[in-house]
């Protein structure tokens, strides 16, 4: 197999993957002061969609058949909806670096899920899976989750949502390249909108100059981008390379929240985090 070379636009890539995708917990953190959780999540990936769509057919790019439009938009309620919608609503009431850590355990999930779906599993990721839940009972002893255990789970309800979409994209139809995330996002966007009406959130205020910042920079920089990168990533890289952010994310969302926002994180934040990334690498370990 020849050997990747690292140009620009992979390294371009994996730092919007790396840090771009870790910052987006701080973000989440400073925009749900000002927006209601839903509505947020909802305009930032019904935006997000929109305009990666309307690019993409300015390109040339076709439209997606009947079974495509249906299995993208189940993966959009799956993962942009409920895999981030739940992510936004937890962070009202848990710290952006705590809400990464739980997210970290999302491939601990995915591998589950495909085991259900009939993947086969080796020893070593069953061992990985027990590893990683055991990190996040040992993190819901912290007093960050322990004071929110309604925040503890949404986050993994969250993770659920989101790892359940990651094993079903190799079995749903859906639309190639970039336009199976413009479909994706649009569909959890607008999933999310509805679920804001149901829960009746409104806007008590004009949102800050800092909420509106966030919402911004959640749509170019969370979703367009780092969105578009990571499938450039996969395309280019190995898949264990390209899905290594689930390793870097926690680490970077907890540095900004402490830097930032004052946050604390204690001994027990840090031992799960370790545990939980030492299951994940046995998941992802070769043979």
């Amino acid at each position: 197999m020849p050997r990747v070379r690292l140009s620009l636009p992979i390294l371009a890539s994996f730092f919007a993957l790396y840090v771009i995708w870790g910052s987006t917990y701080f973000a989440i953190r400073i925009g749900v002061e000002s927006w209601p959780p839903f509505m947020m999540a909802g305009i930032r990936f019904l935006l997000a969609g929109g305009i990666l769509f309307v690019y993409l057919r300015l390109r040339g790019a076709a439209l997606p058949s009947g079974r495509q439009l249906a299995g993208a938009c189940l993966l959009g309620v799956l993962m942009p909806a409920i895999g981030n919608g739940l992510v936004t609503l937890a962070e009202k009431t848990v710290s952006s670096g705590v809400a990464a850590l739980v997210v970290a355990s999302v491939p601990l999930f995915t591998s589950l899920f495909a085991r259900l779906l009939g993947q086969r599993t080796r020893s070593i990721e069953w061992a990985g899976m027990a590893l990683g839940m055991a990190g996040i009972v040992f993190l819901n002893f912290g007093s960050n989750l322990s004071a929110s255990p309604l925040g503890a789970l949404l986050l993994i309800l969250a993770c659920a949502g989101w790892a359940l979409g990651s094993a079903l994209s190799k079995k749903l139809p859906q639309p190639s390249g970039l336009m199976s995330s413009a479909v994706m996002m649009v569909s959890g966007g607008a999933a999310l909108l509805l679920a804001s009406a149901a829960c009746g959130e409104r806007l008590a205020a004009m949102p800050t100059l800092g909420g509106w910042l966030a919402l911004g920079y959640l749509i170019v920089f969370g979703s367009i981008i780092a969105y578009s990168a990571y499938l450039y990533l996969l395309s280019h890289v190995s898949p264990a390379a390209a899905t290594s952010y689930a390793y870097v994310n926690p680490v970077i969302a907890v540095l900004l929240g402490m830097s930032l926002l004052g946050e604390h994180v204690g001994a027990h934040e840090w031992g799960g985090m370790v545990i939980i990334v030492s299951g994940v690498l046995l998941i992802g370990w070769k043979r």
